[in-house]
Order: structure tokens, then C-alpha cells, then sequence
């Protein structure tokens, strides 16, 4: 090979990295955090929220404020204003110069504006003097221009105001660059009229929303002093780490976060060797840096660990409240791409960077607690708490069948298409997996039986001809897309680069309506029988009604297909398809009842997904086209020029037959290319000159995905038959394997 190759010279380099030395992990701010200094003694250092708050605040003060996050009490004036000296005074002794509003417009990604601290004062003699001021209207609320923000037609581009208002319940964070410190305040975003332009105003809706509708009927079955449920969730995000000058070689990479060609190295993950494996001391280092920056901010990391594919890794923190872990996980996820850069590294969160190997996915685990911090998807000590567990459960299982085509809409996303359905991730159907021996509870309970078990197995839930609920009652299952683990529901469909906000909005909306129609019923039962017998009347009536939604076995497999689409469940295979469902009023109406979002709000996700689809596919085929034409095509005429000299030197017979194969297949492969760059771009041109987004969006997914598949095809038989020193993108065993060997 030749050493003047700018790939063999980034993969060398990429091999050779140094460490960085051990002090890099050391705030230089705060000397007295070492690393070996315990995480207790630092963790959430580099955020403000309600403890702190509790020591900085008057007592008064203070009270107003827990008024205002558990009965939506305006905040005095008085009160904001001492919020905001106390944030003030706590920021500048922490370096911090600037603040910003941290909010989750529908791009996908957070966004922010900074305003110093610095107030002017005017002094004698024209004279200026500075300081630092913060006051509770800069806390509270900001004015952000809307106008280049998506809003799917919800506002015209002349109409730019939007606000961003503070979320109290999410605590505010400092984030640390080279040059100085920002604190970022948790906010919302809307308009003018009101209308939600993010993605947290609809979850901050469901949570209230499911809250309000299960505290009703936990009273309804004997919880009389429940106040609030509280939703939780923990989120497993799954990541790629690649040299960064290795992508820097890669406009694939660089432009669309993920390889548009690259033919398949001859080891990828069937040795099943990577997952769980030991980690890579340079992985392992970057790994340690992420976990002491999340610590500092708070985010409660518990787990690190090899993924499945090379170069593939994967962290998971402990549950928290839902809203503040889906806000963790977004700065989990810049905190990620922001450390690797220090490393020489880039973080791909996209779903299927590499063909052939896993994608990415975000496990969200799910639950339900109430303000005694009881799970209610756990069995508890008495009778009531397994009785409650069961009902809870079956109102969740109906959640999900009454709305698995809007859950699905929910996860829809040009990224998670390469990855849903695939030998790797849940499949698109939605389904629930509940394990064997929970399985064996709901198919007794539907049949009126008494499930036979021993005592290990069992918890006595004292009711006559109410069965016995395991104690250990549930497996895994990989391919389900909405599985049962313990005391929480997992659910594997959400892609990585996704903000959790999103699908968490949809189950919570949806779970709301289940408790909201269980009440009702439960209340109707009621009139007729005992408490405890009503409530296993209805829980029976939802087992049978569910049936459908629950499978145990092989999600990817042709059988359950076929399976699903006899149980009538909503098969929805590509995003086109799972968008719309957003117009249809039906499936989506329980999204307006709750109140979650508006049918303004929903028309304009709708709009932005599709616009969205439609633009992140273009980006990616003209970069394909790019690739092929200047990439790709080069180097095979660079190959057949040579092996074409060679015709000259050879004599032997034997030789020249072999060349004449040889030479053959590089001309077929050359045409294929040619022949393929053509109909790509023919077909992508007529996609283009059509005016309707939804229109384009399907001509796309049913025409130039496909076109585009032949010519990846085509280009990777080429990478095979080039030689390596005339090859210019960095190959999959270079990109996926760089890491490790450093």
C-alpha cells in the first residue's frame, strides 16, 4: 500500500492515539475534584434545582414555588426575582458568563441563545459601568425568534414571536466549554397563540394528564390519599464511536451520519465477540470522561458496556422522573458528540450507520409510581397492591392495543426504517411480551380458573377465585417491541437519535385514555358488585379485549407477520405508511381528548415529519450521487487503466484467460455503475419536480430507495474489485475496528 493514501494515513494515525492524560478529567475550576475523588462528592455540582433551592431560598419563597410546580400557582413577581439572584449569585461563583433558555424545538435537537449576565450602569462623565444582573423575567420567560424554526404551518414566517418559558421542574444545568460556562435554564416553547412549537410543552401535558386520570382511578379501587402518579423512565442509549479522521475522509458520513456505501468486512459481529466484551482502553477513557461530565450535571449514569456491533457501545442511567430523564438524555447525547470530538473521536447516534452490522436503538423503560413511591407495575406485600398491580398492568396492555398504529407513528423516522424489522431491532408491528409465567396469570384469569404454583413462585392475593401473581414473572424478549421486564414496560422501538419526548407524549397520552375509559366501566361494575370483585371483573374484561396485542414469540420472524396481520393489528413497514396515520382522526382523536396536543399541534407534526423525511432522503441520494460520480467511478477507471497495461505483458495462454475474466468482470462491474448513476438520478429528478410533500415523500420510499439500494450494491462490488491503494473512502474494517486497536 501506499503511504501517500490519505486513507491508510488516517487509519494509521487513528491506531497510533495517544491517551489523554489522566488529568483531562479533572475540572480545572473546581481543583478539589480529582479522579479520585468519590461521585457522591460531586454529583449534580454543575446544577440548581429544588435542593438547592431549598438552601438558597427564603422559606416563603420557596413555599411559592412548590405551589407553583404542584398546583400551577403563578409565581409572584417577589418571588421570581429572589429565584433569580439566588441562580445569579450560585452561577458566578462557578465561572458561569452567560445563560441561556434550553429548549427542544421540533428539529429533533435542542437549541439556545446566550445573553451575558452583564447589566450597564451609567457612571459620571458618560462613563459606563458593568455588572452582573439576572432578574425573574429573564428567569421566567425569553423571546426567542421563531420564524426558522419548524412549526408546520402552525405560524407564517412574518410571524416570529415565540416565547420560551422556564420549567421549574427540571433542574437548571451549567455546561463547560473551553472558553468559559453557560447555564442553561430548562424551558418550553410556543407561540404566540399558545400553540406548542417543542417537543416538552405535549410531554409536561401528558404527565399531568395521566397523573389526573390514575389518581382517579386508584381511588375508585381503594387508594383514597393518592395525590399524584408519577411517571419514570430510563433510557439505554446505544452509540457508534469512529475515528473522527476517519469520517473526516467519509462525506457520507460527514454529511448524513451514516455510510451510504461500504462493502461488508470480512468480520463484523458473527463472531458474537464485542457484546459485553472488554471495553477498549481508549473507548474506556472517553467512556470515563462522558460518566464524570454527566455526574457533574446530574445525570445519574449507572451502566457501560460493548454493544452488539464493533465500535458500538451503550450507557444507561438509573430511572428518574420522566420529564427530567427525557431532558437528561438529550444533554446524555450532546455531552456524548461534545466529548469524543476531545478524544479524536465522532459519536454516531444515527440508527444504522454500517450496513450489515446493529443499528442504534433508545430503550425507554417505562413505569408508574404513586406519591408513596409504590411502583404500580410491581407486585407489592398485601392482597391490594398485587390486585392494583394487575389492573394497572392490563390498563397499560390496553393502552398499547387501542393506539399501537399512533405509538408506531411515533418512533416513524428515516433513520429507524433501516433498523425496524431488521435480524437486530423490534420489529415494526407493535406488540407486548409479558414473559411465561405472566402469560399463564392473564390466560387463567380470562378463563375464570386458579393458577396452581408453588410457593416461590406465588404472591397470595387473598381474593377467592383470584389467582396467585409470580413473584418471578417475566424473561426477555429481544424482538418485542413492548416488552414487560419486572416492574416496567421497555419499549425497544424508539430509534437513538430520538428525543424520548416524543413517544413518551404518545404512551403517556394513550395509558391517560385507558385509565380515563377503565374508570368509567369500573364505575358501572360498581353498581352491582364489590370493589375487589369489580375490579377483577374488569380486569378479565381487558385480558380477552388485549388478547391480540400480546405475542411471546419470534418477532422477526415471516411467521408472526402473517400472524399479525390475522389478529388485525396495524402493520405500518416504513415511515410513509406510520405517518398516516396522523390523518386519520380516529386513531389520533385520543391525543386531542387528553389534551396532550390540539389537532393544530398534531397537523403540524404531521406536516414536519413528512417535510422532514423528505429532506434528510434528498440530502442523502444527491450524497450517494456525489459519492458514486466522484468517488467511485474514478477509481474503477484508475483500476481498469491498469489492469488494461497489463494486457501488454502477458504471454502465457493460461494468464490471459484468466485476465480476460478478470478484466470482464471490472468492465461489467464499471457498466453496472454507469448504467445505475443513470436511472438514480433520473428517477430522483422526477421525485424532485413533484410539488405535494406527501406525494414526494411516497414516490421516494416506493421508487428511489430502492434505485439507490442497486446502486450501493453496484458500488460496493466495486470497493471488491479495486485495489486497496486505488480505493479513497476508509473501508469497514478500518472505520469499525480503528478504535479498538488504539
Amino acid at each position: 500500500m501506499s503511504s501517500e493514501n490519505p486513507r491508510v494515513s488516517a487509519f494509521q494515525s487513528a491506531v497510533e492515539t495517544k491517551k489523554l492524560p489522566l488529568n483531562k478529567l479533572v475540572d480545572k475550576n473546581s481543583e478539589q475534584f480529582s479522579k479520585d475523588t468519590a461521585i457522591s462528592e460531586y454529583f449534580g455540582c454543575m446544577t440548581f434545582g429544588l435542593s438547592q433551592m431549598r438552601e438558597k431560598l427564603p422559606k416563603e419563597d420557596y413555599n411559592h414555588l412548590l405551589k407553583t410546580l404542584d398546583h400551577g400557582k403563578k409565581l409572584p413577581k417577589e418571588t421570581a426575582d429572589a429565584i433569580a439572584l439566588a441562580i445569579k449569585e450560585w452561577s458566578v461563583t462557578k465561572g458561569v458568563t452567560h445563560f441561556c433558555h434550553w429548549f427542544q424545538p421540533m428539529t429533533g435537537t435542542t437549541a439556545e441563545k446566550h445573553d451575558a449576565f452583564i447589566s450597564i450602569q451609567h457612571a459620571h462623565h458618560s462613563e459606563l459601568k458593568v455588572i452582573e444582573k439576572f432578574t425573574g423575567s429573564q428567569l421566567i420567560q425569553g423571546e426567542p425568534d421563531a420564524s426558522s424554526f419548524p412549526s408546520g404551518g402552525m405560524r407564517s414566517t412574518f410571524e416570529a414571536r415565540g416565547y420560551t418559558a422556564w420549567d421549574p421542574s427540571s433542574p437548571l444545568f451549567i455546561v463547560e466549554e473551553a472558553y468559559g460556562r453557560t447555564l442553561c435554564i430548562p424551558t418550553v416553547f410556543f407561540g404566540y397563540h399558545g400553540q406548542a412549537l417543542d417537543n416538552k410543552t405535549p410531554l409536561l401535558r401528558s404527565l399531568e394528564a395521566l397523573s389526573n386520570s390514575a389518581c382517579e382511578f386508584l381511588k375508585l379501587i381503594g387508594d383514597v390519599d393518592v395525590k399524584k402518579v408519577q411517571t419514570t423512565l430510563g433510557v439505554e442509549q446505544e452509540y457508534f464511536l469512529v475515528d473522527k479522521r476517519l469520517v473526516a475522509l467519509r462525506p457520507d458520513l460527514i454529511m448524513t451520519g451514516r455510510t451510504l456505501i461500504g462493502s461488508a468486512a470480512a468480520r463484523g459481529q458473527q463472531l458474537e465477540d464485542h457484546y459485553f466484551g472488554s471495553i477498549p482502553s481508549r473507548v474506556k477513557q472517553y467512556m470515563q470522561e462522558v460518566e464524570f461530565e454527566l455526574y457533574k450535571l446530574g445525570v445519574p449514569v449507572k451502566t457501560r458496556h460493548n454493544e452488539v456491533a464493533p465500535s458500538q457501545f451503550e450507557l444507561a442511567p438509573i430511572f428518574e422522573d420522566l420529564n427530567i430523564a427525557s431532558d437528561h438524555n438529550l444533554l446524555t447525547m450532546e455531552v456524548l458528540k461534545r466529548t469524543a470530538l476531545k478524544h479524536e473521536l465522532v459519536c454516531l447516534l444515527h440508527e444504522k450507520p454500517f450496513a450489515g452490522v446493529n443499528g442504534s436503538g433508545k430503550h425507554n423503560n417505562w413505569s408508574m409510581a404513586n406519591d408513596k413511591g409504590e411502583n404500580l407495575l410491581e407486585p407489592g406485600t398485601t392482597p391490594h397492591q398485587n390486585l392494583r398491580f394487575l389492573a394497572c398492568l392490563a390498563i397499560t396492555l390496553k393502552a398499547v392495543h387501542d393506539h399501537a398504529a399512533a405509538l408506531r407513528a411515533s418512533i416513524a423516522s428515516p433513520g429507524n426504517d433501516h433498523r425496524l424489522g431488521a435480524n437486530e431491532a423490534p420489529p415494526a408491528i407493535i406488540s407486548a411480551f409479558l414473559g411465561s409465567l405472566l402469560e399463564d396469570i392473564l390466560n387463567t384469569i380470562e378463563s375464570g380458573k386458579t393458577l396452581k404454583a408453588t410457593d416461590q413462585q406465588i404472591i397470595d392475593l387473598g381474593v377467592n377465585k383470584i389467582p396467585n401473581v409470580s413473584k418471578d414473572y417475566t424473561d426477555r424478549n429481544r424482538t418485542s417491541p413492548f416488552a414487560f421486564t419486572g416492574n416496567k414496560f421497555e419499549f425497544r422501538a424508539v430509534g437513538s437519535s430520538q428525543n424520548s419526548a416524543v413517544p413518551m407524549a404518545f404512551l403517556n397520552a394513550a395509558v391517560t385514555a385507558s385509565f380515563k375509559e377503565c374508570s368509567e366501566r369500573l364505575r358501572e361494575l360498581l353498581k352491582n358488585k364489590g370493589r375487589d370483585e369489580a375490579l377483577m371483573d374488569l380486569i378479565r374484561q381487558i385480558v380477552k379485549e388485549t388478547k391480540n396485542i400480546r405475542f411471546s414469540g419470534n418477532g422477526y420472524s415471516d411467521e408472526w407477520k402473517a400472524e399479525a396481520k390475522k389478529r388485525g393489528l396495524p402493520i405500518l413497514k416504513n415511515t410513509p405508511e406510520a405517518l398516516a396515520v396522523y390523518k386519520d382522526k380516529k386513531a389520533m382523536q385520543f391525543l386531542i381528548d387528553t389534551r396532550v396536543f390540539s389537532a393544530e399541534e398534531l397537523h403540524s407534526r404531521h406536516h414536519i415529519a413528512v417535510e422532514r423525511y423528505v429532506k434528510t432522503l434528498e440530502i442523502e441520494c444527491i450524497t450517494l450521487l456525489e459519492l458514486a460520480e466522484t468517488y467511485v467511478v474514478p477509481a474503477l477507471e484508475k483500476q481498469i487503466k491498469i489492469t488494461g497495461d497489463i494486457d501488454k505483458l502477458i504471454s502465457a495462454k493460461t494468464t490471459i484467460k484468466a485476465y480476460d475474466k478478470r478484466f470482464k468482470e471490472l468492465d461489467l462491474i464499471y457498466g453496472k455503475v454507469l448504467t445505475e448513476i443513470e436511472e438514480f438520478q433520473t428517477l430522483l429528478t422526477k421525485s424532485q419536480a413533484i410539488q405535494d410533500e406527501e406525494k414526494r415523500m411516497v414516490n421516494i420510499a416506493q421508487s428511489v430507495i430502492p434505485a439507490s439500494v442497486k446502486l450501493r450494491d453496484a458500488c460496493d462490488l466495486a470497493e471488491k474489485v479495486v485495489a486497496d491503494e486505488l480505493w479513497p473512502l476508509p473501508k469497514y474494517r478500518e472505520i469499525l475496528l480503528a478504535s479498538s486497536l488504539s
